[in-house]
């Protein structure tokens, strides 16, 4: 009954709602729609790091090894290939032209000691300063790809461990408190293509982009536990002012946010260069286990605009939409749609004020923060809550649309009275007798 109902939405959506159209009304580009798998032998010479004194030992740091191969490759342009067997390496760097491909069997393996991670200048949590490198880095690499069947093991268990004893003794402590490297970070890059690969264990956020356009992540496998040790902060995929995003047919179970919009955070965020919008950003056909949210605006971002997430499945994830309103930062989220979902997740809708570690920085006033033209359609789901929605002055709700919605909740309450301009169309609410359990 389940995937006839939303065969049925789907089949609804294409013929009422007529052209593939961001949630503005333009026209979605086919660059979204025409998805190749990466041509190995388009990229160039293949480097094979073992034909360079690289050895299959997960023991040995061989950081600088793999390093002089990318450098070689940098020369005439090429594939680092990384074939079967586990290769330790602290940061990673990799250059125009140069590329990343990892076999079937292959594991890149991170280090557990911060200090084979140089401090670089960098974007962490909406800012730009100086922090640890990730262990993948490319910026301003256009064309950069990551391809292949193998793995990216961020070997987080130490950082992870590290944290928790961290924040038992300093409870207030920042996710940057504690010292730790993120997974993959491309940064001022165009035309990027990562595919294929398992992205694990990353000691902080796994894949970080900032300032990129034309983006396709796809068919990717991204894990890090919540338990028995909990990955804290191992967000999948953090978007950080980009455009032209594509994340398609992704596997994503982290102990945080699966999809997190960031760009920048702060009473003047707005004035600062380096932040900025995401625009243009389409999620679907993707399938996601543990997680805080499938899609987050927040809690670093200033301004999101033709967001989509669309045909997925969400299980044991703690919320499907979660707009963060953090009051001492001005926001803009407008133009969401979340469409064709099947799945459950302990609250529907969230929308709260988000004050951890709120600073106004000196400023008199509260910026006040705005969400509008936010659509929920065509979605079957289970919840504990289905309007996890609180009214603040702090942020104004406008011109939000649920339609198409079967949805069994715990909780089925529903304030139409927060949002101005609430459209409900065909929006059917029982009553749950069972909690939605998460880890």
């Amino acid at each position: 009954m389940r995937s006839v109902f939303i065969t049925l939405m789907t089949f609804i959506s294409l013929t009422i709602y007529g052209k593939d159209v961001f949630p503005d009304g333009t026209l979605i580009p086919e660059w979204f729609k025409k998805v190749e798998p990466v041509q190995l032998e388009k990229l160039g010479k293949k480097y094979v790091i073992t034909d360079y004194g690289v050895i299959n030992d997960s023991t040995v740091l061989q950081t600088e090894k793999i390093q002089a191969v990318i450098d070689k490759a940098s020369a005439e342009g090429g594939v680092i290939v990384v074939p079967k067997g586990t290769y330790l390496s602290g940061s990673l760097f990799f250059k125009p032209k140069t590329h990343l491909y990892l076999e079937e069997g292959a594991v890149l393996k991170g280090s557990d000691d911060i200090s084979n991670f140089p401090i670089v200048q960098t974007r962490i949590e909406g800012q730009t300063l100086k922090y640890f490198a990730a262990l993948i880095n490319a910026d301003k690499v256009d064309g950069f790809t990551i391809s292949g069947k193998g793995t990216i093991n961020g070997n987080g268990l130490r950082f992870w461990k590290s944290f928790w004893l961290r924040r038992k003794v300093i409870p207030k402590c920042t996710n940057m408190d504690e010292l730790r490297p993120r997974l993959v970070y491309i940064s001022n890059c165009n035309d990027i293509h990562i595919t294929g690969v398992h992205l694990i264990n990353s000691p902080f956020w796994t894949t970080h982009l900032y300032r990129c356009n034309r983006v396709r992540l796809t068919n990717l496998h991204i894990f890090a536990p919540s338990a028995p040790v909990k990955a804290p902060s191992s967000d999948a995929i953090d978007l950080d002012v980009c455009s032209n995003v594509l994340v398609k047919g992704c596997y994503m179970s982290v102990n945080d946010d699966a999809i997190a919009l960031k760009g920048g955070k702060g009473p003047w965020a707005d004035k600062d260069p380096n932040n900025g919008e995401n625009r243009n950003i389409i999620i679907e056909d993707c399938n996601y286990g543990f997680c805080h949210s499938a899609l987050t605006c927040g809690s670093e971002s200033i301004h999101n605009y033709n967001i989509i997430l669309r045909r997925c499945t969400i299980q044991e994830a703690s919320r499907l939409l979660w707009l963060k309103m953090r009051p001492d930062t001005p926001q803009h989220f407008e133009y969401i749609t979340v469409e064709d979902i099947k799945g459950e997740a302990k609250s529907f809708l969230v929308v709260k004020p988000w004050t951890q570690f709120f600073d106004l920085k000196g400023r008199t006033d509260m910026p006040v923060s705005h969400s509008n033209n936010v659509t929920m359609r065509n979605i079957e789901f289970k919840c504990n809550t289905f309007f996890d929605v609180k009214q603040s002055d702090q942020y104004k709700l406008e011109n939000f649309t649920f339609e198409n919605l079967n949805i069994t909740a715990k909780n089925t309450q529903c304030d139409k009275n927060i949002i101005s301009e609430f459209n409900w169309k065909n929006v059917n609410v029982k009553a749950a007798t069972e909690d939605i359990s998460a880890k």
